[in-house]
């Protein structure tokens, strides 16, 4: 029997990014609120990209609360026919003026003050979070950050684990990510970095420009500072700082983790061993002799256990669960 999957109109999308910004403008979304638009902005690629949209446009309004209302009315005008030119439905529109209503009117969120928020996973959980500006951040397993928002400056501080960072562009309030000893800087680009300790940091550049300032040395009061661009990786160890280039394939491998994936191309295993141990609580011990066997392969961050069995089928080797929280490889 065939199944047709019906796909839902752009027009419709739009209409729900829409409303979906209106409500982060509003105020802060609860828990449950949260996790609706995360699931949202998961089921279809089209979500995320007319949400970042919508929103780049509601922030660009939020600019106009200093000029002259007239001004302001020509420029929803102009945007309102950029969306009638591609299709958008009328309610797109009432959408925008609301908006407008909304920025000539009152008070914007980010007049309030000073605010701080954590988020956070425990091992094996990934997670999406929409910040108050519209921003995106994706949290791999067992990863912890503060958020600080100020009417003049946005700082995230990653205090464990790994994110990947898609932020709103804001030259008014400029996007720093602390991590350890260094500091991102991004403008309106998307990069994840990873702590692997105050003085071990990753930074991968998937779209756009960041610059890092890095406390490198025995001296901080003079810190390295690195432009990457979109291909590029910085990695910090102790007083050593090293940028690679980083092919499109790579790059997308290394980020699978936001999809629940983990992708090995011919990695040995004592490092592929590594990267799944940070997806359960169990101890994983490799036997001399099988660490520098290589695979390849896409495994389920959720199936540590599949990886196990594959491994099994695929190497030399014997996988025994030795207690629920042991599991050693040895030669077959």
């Amino acid at each position: 029997m065939n199944r047709v999957v019906r796909l839902k109109p752009q027009a419709e999308i739009d209409e729900e990014a829409a409303a979906w910004t209106w409500r982060l403008d509003a105020g802060v979304l609860s828990a449950s609120e949260r996790s609706e638009l995360e699931g949202w902005l998961r089921q279809d690629p089209r979500h995320r990209r007319a949400f970042e949209e919508f929103t780049r446009t509601w922030r660009s309004l939020d600019r106009l609360s200093e000029i002259k209302r007239d001004e302001k009315i020509a420029t929803l005008a102009r945007a309102t026919r950029r969306w009638s030119v591609r299709g958008h439905s009328p309610a797109l529109w009432g959408a925008a003026a609301a908006l407008c209503l909304a920025v000539i009117g009152g008070a914007w969120w980010l007049g309030r003050g000073a605010r701080s928020e954590m988020f956070s996973t425990v091992v094996g959980q990934e997670r999406t979070v929409v910040l108050a500006d519209g921003s995106v951040v994706a949290l791999n397993t067992n990863t912890r950050i503060e958020v600080r928002f100020t009417p003049t400056r946005r700082d995230i501080y990653l205090l464990r684990g790994e994110a990947h960072f898609h932020d709103v562009r804001d030259p008014a309030r400029p996007f720093f990510v602390h991590a350890g000893d260094a500091r991102v800087q991004a403008i309106g680009t998307q990069f994840e970095v990873r702590l692997r300790a105050d003085r071990q940091i990753d930074v991968l550049v998937n779209q756009g420009l960041v610059e890092v300032r890095a406390a490198i040395g025995r001296s901080s009061s003079a810190p390295r500072v690195q432009s990457l661009r979109a291909g590029q990786q910085l990695s910090i160890d102790g007083p050593r700082l090293q940028v690679t280039s980083v092919s499109p394939r790579r790059i997308a491998d290394d980020l699978s983790w936001r999809y629940g994936a983990l992708v090995f191309d011919n990695e040995p295993l004592a490092r592929a061993a590594a990267e799944v141990a940070r997806y359960t609580r169990a101890r994983i011990v490799l036997r001399p002799g099988v660490g520098q066997l290589r695979i390849s392969g896409r495994f389920r961050t959720n199936d540590v256990r599949g990886f196990f069995k594959a491994l099994a089928l695929a190497l030399p080797v014997r996988v025994t669960r030795v207690r629920p929280d042991l599991i050693t490889v040895r030669p077959r």
